[in-house]
């Protein structure tokens, strides 16, 4: 594949050599480094003029450290020339700020859009985001993927004749609906109130979980406060056994752990759309690379063909 260069930021290297290994190009070199009054610096270390640029970045621990790397590589690309850049972000961690659900609240998923905007992005390529609306964020094209296949791939191989596909709350039904549909199983979901970022209450759980193996379905786990609620429930309704699966595994403050040691739970399934720490795998945890899909939307953007293409028959 000819004019193209990809960088990464310091998140998630591994993930962007994975992607040029699927590509078949080299990651080209980029310098980061930290003056003595703790600002950063960026230096693209390959040839940027009128090529097409992609900078691969998940906006994860430390969030900020991370969001300003990204965006001086899109303004050192800028200042470089680059004919198109665009952002690859496997996560997007300001997503969950889309909503002004309490006053003088600032919308950190629209203003981060615009910092990138500003900072030189020509368009972006996403996986899962939080909240479809936050599409409407952006001034420029969004490519938006999801790892539903992924998943889907790896959960075909049990058997599913007896089970339910469960959503911790009804924002998500609408995903879970679509993974129900590729697994042929059943779908319910959680009646999820929001007290705190890390303190929830799900009052019901609306479908069929009795006795029935569950295949608990959520955007991305933090502190992983919501899916042990939601296991209180599940354990209430006799569920046989629960299986859970994210496309983002933050696993925060030792939410990997304390998932874990649910003795209900067989599985941890997650991508590597993030970075797990090798010391905090579990044997419960599976993480699926997302690297052959975003390789694959990375070569139609540059090749000006169709990334929906990607999704027929869902």
């Amino acid at each position: 594949m000819r004019d193209i260069a990809v960088f990464s930021g310091s998140a998630h290297p591994e993930l962007a050599a994975e992607v040029c290994r699927h590509l078949e190009v080299p990651l080209s070199p980029a310098r980061i480094n930290r003056f003595a009054n703790d600002c950063l610096e960026v230096q693209l270390e390959a040839n940027c003029r009128e090529r097409d640029v992609f900078l691969i970045q998940p906006l994860v621990a430390p969030v900020q450290e991370h969001l300003v790397e990204l965006l001086m590589m899109c303004d050192a690309a800028r200042g470089a020339s680059a004919g198109r850049i665009t952002v690859v972000m496997p996560h997007y961690s300001y997503a969950r700020s889309d909503k002004k659900d309490m006053p003088r609240i600032s919308l950190g998923g629209r203003l981060v859009a615009d910092l990138l905007v500003t900072a030189g992005a020509s368009r972006v390529l996403a996986l899962t985001l939080h909240s479809p609306q936050v599409h409407g964020f952006f001034s420029v094209p969004v490519d938006h993927l999801h790892a539903l296949r992924e998943l889907a791939t790896h959960f075909r191989k049990l058997d599913l004749s007896n089970t339910t596909v469960v959503s911790p709350d009804l924002g998500n039904a609408k995903e879970a609906a679509a993974f129900a549909r590729l697994l042929g199983t059943r779908v319910a979901a959680g009646a999820k109130q929001r007290f705190e970022d890390d303190k929830v209450s799900i009052s019901a759980v609306i479908g069929d979980v009795a006795d029935r193996d569950v295949i608990v379905l959520d955007d991305e786990i933090a502190k992983g406060s919501t899916v042990l609620e939601l296991l209180d429930r599940l354990r209430e309704l006799g569920a046989r056994s629960v299986r859970v699966a994210c496309t983002h595994g933050l696993f925060a403050s030792g939410a990997l752990k304390r998932l874990s040691e649910q003795p209900e739970v067989l599985e941890i399934v997650c991508t590597n759309s993030v970075p797990v720490p090798e010391a905090e795998r579990t044997e419960k945890l599976t993480a699926l690379s997302v690297a052959p899909a975003l390789a694959e939307a990375v070569r139609r953007i540059h090749n000006g063909e169709s990334v929906s293409a990607l999704f027929d028959g869902l």
